[in-house]
């Protein structure tokens, strides 16, 4: 029968390895590091001790709990649905620059929480967007744009920056609307055309109309000069004319005999 050896376990190198890594854990756990833009609040037991903006911070290990938030601007984008004035259905498509500030870490932590985006600002952004669109016909929010972005972004920095948070910029990406507002957009767009195509063709029709009769108008004021000074001239003309001829047919002899006691003469001017 062979001799079993007995299986030595070493519990001295086991428990140097266990110390050895609960020592490294420690050590790494005693800190944290806060990167630039950034701050962090400190959680002990659930319980906030302080706020940290960037650097190198010391905590308890396995005891203190860290949150950090970006203070830089961030840019969400939120798609909602609204009714416009006249009932139309319109979804819309928001770009939303935001931001906190290093000072109210703690206190938007307490009220907000870490998810402030989808606990505060999304739910604003839905229910402010469907007041602002109720004011304006579906026509009008597509035409007046602009105006629905900048009415938004006036409503939201002022309702955000009672929870501290800056509200820098607003603006719609895009709008979507039902298939049967959009085909009696485009077909009320082509009648309009259409009717203002009839109008400029009317209105070239009558300035050509017009400027046909002030030129008929003043044809016939020029004929009419025309007519006065010839008039006149001519009349003179044709005397002349006749003694021309009356000269040319006299062959320099003055007549031997007078007729009724008159001499015959020729007159000339």
């Amino acid at each position: 029968m062979k001799n079993v050896t007995p299986v030595v376990i070493p519990w001295k190198k086991i428990i140097a390895g266990i110390c050895v890594l609960v020592l490294l854990l420690c050590v790494s756990g005693s800190y944290f590091t806060v990167p630039a833009g950034s701050v962090a609040v400190k959680l002990r037991f659930g319980k906030i001790v302080d706020s940290y903006t960037e650097g190198l911070h010391l905590k308890i290990p396995f005891v203190d709990q860290v949150e950090k938030f970006s203070v830089r601007i961030k840019k969400d984008s939120f798609q909602t649905e609204a009714f416009s004035k006249d009932l139309q259905t319109v979804k819309l498509t928001l770009a939303i620059n935001h931001r906190i500030l290093p000072d109210t870490i703690i206190s938007i932590y307490r009220n907000l929480g870490p998810d402030y985006t989808n606990t505060v600002l999304r739910p604003m952004v839905e229910e402010w967007t469907k007041a602002v669109l109720a004011k304006y016909s579906a026509e009008a929010v597509i035409s007046n744009r602009v105006q629905v972005a900048q009415e938004l972004d006036q409503i939201l920095k002022s309702k955000m920056n009672e929870k501290q948070v800056i509200v820098s910029d607003i603006a719609i990406t895009d709008f979507d609307f039902s298939p049967q507002f959009l085909k009696a957009v485009e077909e009320k767009q082509i009648a309009e055309q259409e009717a203002k195509r009839a109008t400029n063709l009317v209105e070239k029709v009558k300035k050509e109309a017009e400027q046909k009769i002030l030129q008929a108008e003043a044809e016939a004021k020029s004929l009419r000069l025309q007519r006065e000074v010839v008039s006149d001239n001519l009349i003179k003309l044709r005397q002349v004319e006749a003694q021309l001829k009356a000269i040319e047919k006299w062959d320099g002899r003055m007549p031997t005999y007078m007729a009724g006691g008159e001499m015959p003469f020729v007159m000339v001017k």
